[in-house]
């Protein structure tokens, strides 16, 4: 179709306002001009569905905008607007939405008369670098992409389109490129990001819920208690957004702080580029400081982010529904405490909904909406529509300790520190984890995230799952050795200025001692493992307790989870997420695994019924299952 539109004995302009992405674009480029209206987005984002342009992508782009360019923006999928379009060649003119059609046809008029050049994109050669430098710049970018992402194959297949087509020419080179989308489309990796992006979406959907008819309320102004780190990266988040918010603090000391810290937020956003000088002015006006819960008066949302106290916390509740306006929804923050607890003390339980952010709160994408039984359906469809206005992909869990994302991720840790106590290295178990596709192994994250916070975690789900987790010594004794981590550049590695880690030749002793407290060495010897069987060892706990959550509908769907991990923790995208990626694996080797590592390691690792159940009958754990009743 796109060849034979570009082939026709009669001209053809695109006229482009709004969105020009993926084939949209592509359309476009193959017309013989493009025209289009201020601020138009145009792109070839498949990249990050795991596939590559199909429709002569690969081929027109380098042709209009320069090899470089077009690799840039294919390999990162990078939009530009209408604007710098024209000045790179994509775009021929940029004129007002009003004149844009009746210009686009003046120009394809213009074409037919031959007051324009009849242009043939694919046929075009004066933009290509010469043979040798597009080579160079080829094979750089395959060197990167190999050097970035080595576990994904799509990049490279779309080098492998963009280099036939320098080569051999566009008409070539289209044929590659229909070779390499179809190779694309059957990978893993392609069918993994397409789940992951169509289970973004899916997210904002909770049976018993958002179809009931339900309108959200409009939220004008928002309330923060707390203005710590979480505070703090909470309230950058709405102030960006155009939202006004008080925050509340304990003194003028700690207020100031916390104000401080939304400062140095806004202007990091700033001086990265991503908010223009009105935008940065408007955000610091946004936001008001407090010391006294009268100016909650005219609040539509408060949050509560103060730190994990449950008798601090219930106190702050109580005041909470004396000071707040009746319809105000009453927020909490926290990681791990049942809301029962939270709620105790107040009578308006049905306004109280937790709302976990994860840290930093105005980078992370993730917002864990959290409910228990007393939680109206108002206010969760109402705080679904914040997250969209905040920019977050948000998720519906139902209440326990840890809800549905630290729940599943805790055994990860566990697992982890059993290993270290049964003889496998710490670094070893970081750069497998990191092989694997996670941005940092467990050990630089504990460090990343501080060892009180891990400690007080910890504490919530030995109480909680006592049968199900692992007592390791190892952080109590980082912390004897005066090592906070990241905080004074000492944990399990050392850091330098630049906050790069550097592994500590005398972790070791502290490793020794854990190990001799723990006494679980198989005759004393280090265990003999792969580190195949360190990634399953982390994860495959990590997807019982996964199986654990959706048979007790914790979780409204097994792809929420998956977007959790991904998007919370790190797992990597093109392996689809935790659950997504087990079915890559399968359910009985998994529930084998488990099996087998119980028998030496005990209830740890034991397999759950519902992960048993679907191994013995050969059924996926994303299949869907009916989790709405209780929603």
């Amino acid at each position: 179709m796109i060849n034979t539109i570009e082939a026709a004995k009669k001209p053809s302009v695109a006229a482009i306002e709004g969105l020009a992405l993926g084939g949209g674009l592509e359309l476009a480029m193959a017309c013989n001009a493009r025209i289009a209206a201020p601020r138009a987005q145009l792109g070839l984002p498949e990249l990050q569905l795991g596939i590559i342009p199909g429709f002569g992508g690969t081929q027109r782009l380098p042709r209009l905008v320069g090899l470089s360019k077009a690799i840039e923006m294919m390999l990162l999928s990078k939009s530009v607007s209408s604007e710098e379009a024209e000045k790179l060649g994509l775009v021929d003119a940029v004129v007002s939405r009003e004149e844009l059609l009746a210009s686009a046809r003046k120009w394809a008029l213009d074409i037919a008369a031959g007051r324009k050049p009849w242009i043939i994109t694919l046929n075009k050669l004066d933009k290509i670098e010469p043979l040798g430098d597009a080579r160079k710049i080829i094979q750089k970018a395959r060197s990167q992409t190999l050097q970035r992402a080595p576990n994904v194959p799509h990049p490279v297949l779309c080098l492998d389109a963009i280099e036939e087509g320098v080569l051999a020419g566009g008409y070539a080179g289209s044929l590659k490129e229909e070779q390499s989308f179809n190779a694309a489309v059957m990978s893993p990796t392609g069918k993994a990001l397409v789940h992951f992006f169509f289970a973004q979406r899916s997210t904002s959907k909770v049976p018993g819920v958002t179809d009931l008819g339900l309108k959200p309320r409009q939220v004008k102004k928002v309330a923060i208690v707390g203005g710590g780190l979480m505070g703090s990266g909470i309230a950058t988040a709405f102030v960006l957004n155009n939202i006004p918010v008080v925050l509340k603090e304990l003194n003028e000391n700690f207020l100031q702080q916390g104000l401080n810290r939304i400062k140095g937020n806004i202007d990091n956003r700033a001086k990265r580029g991503g908010l223009s000088k009105e935008k940065h002015s408007k955000a610091l006006s946004l936001i008001n400081g407090t010391l006294d819960y009268k100016d909650f008066k005219d609040v539509d949302l408060v949050i509560e982010a103060v730190i994990e106290s449950i008798p601090l916390k219930q106190q702050i509740f109580v005041d909470l529904e004396k000071y707040c306006p009746s319809h105000c929804i009453l927020a909490t923050n926290t990681s791990t405490i049942d809301l029962n607890l939270v709620a105790e003390k107040i009578h308006s339980k049905d306004r109280v909904i937790g709302a976990h952010f994860f840290s930093p709160a105005h980078v992370m994408a993730l917002l864990e909406i959290v409910r228990f039984e007393k939680t109206s359906a108002q206010v969760i469809v109402d705080l679904l529509n914040i997250a969209k206005i905040i920019k977050k992909v948000p998720i519906v869990a139902r209440n326990c300790t840890g809800f549905a994302a630290n729940r599943m991720f805790f055994p990860y840790t566990h697992s982890a520190h059993m290993l270290v106590d049964l003889g496998v290295d710490v670094y070893r178990i970081d750069k497998a984890i990191t092989a694997f596709g996670m941005p940092m192994g467990p050990f630089r994250l504990a460090d990343l995230v501080g060892y009180e916070v891990s400690l007080s975690v910890a504490e919530q789900f030995v109480k909680a799952y006592p049968d199900r987790t692992y007592r390791s010594k190892l952080t109590q004794l980082l912390i004897q050795d005066n090592r906070l981590g990241e905080k004074n550049k000492r944990g399990f590695y050392l850091y330098d200025a630049k906050r790069r880690a550097i592994p500590d030749p005398e972790l070791n002793k502290i490793v020794n001692e854990s190990r001799r407290l723990a006494n679980i060495m198989p005759h004393g010897k280090p265990l003999e493992i792969s580190d195949k069987e360190i990634v399953e060892r982390l994860f495959f706990p990590v997807v019982n307790e996964a199986c654990r959550l959706l048979d007790e509908e914790i979780a409204v769907k097994a792809s929420d989870l998956d977007i959790t991990h991904v998007l919370g923790f790190g797992f990597p995208a093109y392996r689809g997420g935790i659950l997504f990626w087990a079915d890559t694996v399968g359910a009985a080797y998994i529930c084998g695994k488990l099996m087998e590592w119980s028998k030496t390691q005990g209830s740890f690792y034991k397999p759950c019924a519902f992960l048993e159940e679907r191994a013995r009958k050969g059924l996926p754990l994303e299949s869907v299952i009916n989790a709405g009743s209780r929603l």
